[in-house]
């Protein structure tokens, strides 16, 4: 496999005023750009480099701490970049929206499922939605880990990703992840996470 380090598809201030420039920078082009090259160091002249994320992670138990933390950290901010857009914000339409009717029972009630995981999260760490067997599933992981790898008991393929990481939003919003997270739900890309959900179906 061929791992790069992904340009961001918008400016860091096209999230703005919901995420602002700096802490966009700062994500992307250092943290971010820090899992990466770490990323890379752990497997280089291995067997990994010629492995995809998805089976990296298939057997990260077996693999380093260095895999682990960087290669999930490469991986998570992938989604979570995707995951949102300026033209984001509104709900869902299509297959996507029929299945968090048919599994939450509404929007609202996926919602604010999903915004409590978040906010009820302890310490730094991610909240995913993603596809087991085909429902959908909310879930979060501690630190870079997520529910592609082997040491997670809530597996699936994600869809959605929110990072909780202070540092995805300490400039704006200090200590009110609350606030982060309300002001987040006005940027998520619900077309491109249909996309990925549609994926995700074919797979499994």
């Amino acid at each position: 496999m061929s791992f790069n380090f992904p340009e961001l598809p918008y400016s860091y201030h096209a999230l703005e005023p919901y995420i602002d420039a700096k802490t966009m920078e700062i994500h992307h082009s250092r943290h971010h750009k820090t899992y990466f090259d770490k990323f890379m160091t752990a497997i280089a002249n291995t067997a990994l480099e010629q492995q995809s994320l998805h089976d990296i992670f298939a057997t990260v138990s077996q693999q380093s701490s260095a895999v682990r933390n960087h290669g999930g950290g490469f991986f998570n901010h992938n989604l979570y970049w995707l995951c949102m857009s300026p033209n984001g914000g509104g709900q869902p339409g299509g297959l996507l929206a029929e299945a968090i009717n048919c599994h939450f029972g509404s929007f609202a009630h996926f919602k604010a499922a999903f915004s409590d995981a978040a906010a009820n999260h302890f310490g730094s760490g991610f909240i995913w939605l993603s596809v087991n067997d085909g429902r959908l599933e909310i879930s979060s992981t501690s630190n870079q880990d997520n529910p592609l790898m082997d040491v997670i008991d809530n597996r699936g393929e994600p869809i959605l990703a929110l990072d909780v990481w202070e540092h995805a939003y300490y400039i704006s919003y200090q200590n009110k992840r609350p606030d982060y997270i309300e002001a987040w739900w006005h940027v998520v890309d619900w077309q491109q996470i249909e996309l990925h959900f549609i994926e995700a179906l074919q797979q499994q």
